[in-house]
């Protein structure tokens, strides 16, 4: 079976993609029909990873308060955001995902706080996170690829 954190990569190397082949007036568009513009998802889906595996386990994690209140579930694009706040969540891309993983190789992740997700999975443990975010990020491709032809 391939490592769940594979996948999260080649999804990761996808939007990496549409990051820099886009400028930052389409990354802040938001599209007539749409509720978030193509900046707001790629954001989201780094908070929601970081929420799902560090914040559910007790642990800290890489991102601030502000990033998570702006981009977590429940919340929409609210205004621009600028090329530097672009370039922070690029470089949350990947690092995101190699700190992940060198925890989990050093079984940094011990407890994890039962939650059930608004579609209706139980996540039980770091696995079913893992599993249950790439799940998630597939989700908001869909939606990025969607946004990345209405812009």
């Amino acid at each position: 079976m391939q490592d769940p954190l594979v996948i999260t990569r080649v999804n990761r190397k996808i939007i990496e993609k549409i990051l820099d082949n886009h400028t930052l007036e389409q990354l802040n568009m938001v599209p007539e029909g749409f509720k978030n513009n193509l900046i707001w998802n790629i954001a989201h889906v780094v908070v929601t990873q970081q929420l799902l595996m560090y914040k559910l386990s007790g642990l800290p994690m890489m991102i601030n308060d502000e990033l998570v209140e702006k981009y977590r579930k429940g919340t929409k694009t609210e205004g621009p955001i600028t090329a530097d706040e672009v370039a922070q969540v690029k470089g949350l891309l990947f690092s995101t995902i190699d700190k992940a993983e060198k925890d989990l190789a050093q079984h940094v992740f011990k407890e994890y706080n039962e939650y059930e997700t608004s579609t209706g999975f139980v996540l039980k443990s770091i696995e079913d996170a893992i599993q249950f975010n790439n799940f998630h990020e597939g989700i908001h491709l869909g939606y990025i690829l969607a946004l990345k032809k209405a812009v």
